[in-house]
């Protein structure tokens, strides 16, 4: 009885799990796999120590409600594109920003470089994203983070 009732869970269960959610951002015809920052350790961790990023692949930042930010690229090892985003378009692009060498924290320079800018979410992606696939400013976005807001 046992092993019927194994098998008959795994009949239900292994289709559930082959079709994980993910949650993905899309400009335009472009779409984007996410990974979900949303807490402060989250956020402030971000995508540093990381060697690489899969081209369709980005990381989110959540802020709710809307504030202004400014980030830095401390302890990255890659390049970014920073997309500040708010009420569904895209209100700055950062493009290109490089990792930060500095020894020191405070020598390590804040995007958007002119001072803080308000949103609600700010997108990361592999620096040239944003030229490779024509999006720009006040360009539209949508999430879909299913239950993670």
């Amino acid at each position: 009885m046992p092993t019927i009732l194994l098998a008959f869970l795994c009949a239900i269960l292994l289709p559930l799990s082959a079709s994980a959610f993910f949650p993905t951002a899309e400009i335009g015809k472009e779409r984007i796999k996410l990974e979900v920052a949303q807490s402060a350790q989250q956020i402030e961790r971000g995508l540093m120590y990381r060697t690489s990023l899969p081209e369709d692949s980005g990381m989110v930042f959540l802020f709710t409600p809307a504030r202004p930010v400014r980030f830095w690229m401390r302890n990255c090892f890659i390049s970014l594109d920073m997309l500040f985003i708010k009420n569904g378009k895209i209100v700055r692009i950062c493009h290109d920003v490089p990792p930060c060498k500095a020894a020191k924290a405070a020598d390590c320079p804040l995007y958007p470089e002119n001072g803080e800018i308000e949103a609600s979410e700010v997108l990361e992606v592999n620096a040239g994203y944003a030229a490779k696939h024509g999006i720009k400013e006040g360009d539209t976005i949508k999430f879909d983070l299913g239950a993670v807001r």
